[in-house]
C-alpha cells in the first residue's frame, strides 16, 4: 500500500476524509457571492472548533461542496447538524432580506445532505485485495 499523510493522536493514527454536499432548501438558487463567502467563513469556524479540517470549499447557487478531514472522535451527523444550524442562523441574520422571497419557513438548507468517504488513491477494491493478501497466522 502507498503511504498517505496521516495524523496522530496519543492512541491512534488516522487519515479520515469525506466529501460533504449541502443543498439549499427547495434547491433554490439563493447563494450569492457574498453568501458563499460568509458560508465558508462560518463553516471553517464550526469545523475548527470541532478539530475538523476544511481541505476544500466551493459551490454553486444552490449547493456547496466541502472536503473535510475528520478526527476519529467526531460524529459526522453531529458535525453536519452543527454546520447547518450555525450557517442557517447566520445567513438568515445577515442576508434574509435578499433571499426571503425564495425561501419560506425560515429554512436555508434542505433537510438532507450527502456525505461520502474519500480515499487517497486507493478505492474499496484495492483495500479489500490488500486485506485479503495478508499472511494469516497458521
Amino acid at each position: 500500500m502507498s503511504k498517505t499523510k496521516s495524523r496522530s493522536h496519543p492512541h491512534c493514527v488516522f487519515n479520515l476524509k469525506c466529501h460533504l454536499v449541502l443543498v439549499t432548501a427547495y434547491r433554490r438558487e439563493v447563494i450569492t457571492s457574498a453568501i458563499m463567502e460568509d458560508l465558508e467563513i462560518h463553516i471553517r469556524r464550526v469545523c475548527e472548533m470541532s478539530d475538523v479540517g476544511v481541505l476544500e470549499f466551493s459551490g454553486e447557487t444552490d449547493h456547496v461542496h466541502i472536503l473535510l478531514e475528520l478526527h476519529p472522535s467526531v460524529m459526522p451527523a453531529k458535525l453536519v447538524n452543527s454546520i447547518k444550524t450555525v450557517t442557517s442562523r447566520r445567513i438568515r441574520k445577515d442576508h434574509w432580506e435578499t433571499i426571503k422571497t425564495q425561501l419560506w419557513g425560515g429554512r436555508f438548507w434542505s433537510r438532507s445532505y450527502c456525505m461520502l468517504s474519500v480515499g487517497d488513491g486507493a478505492n474499496t477494491e484495492i483495500i479489500k485485495r490488500y486485506i485479503q493478501n495478508q499472511t494469516r497466522p497458521s
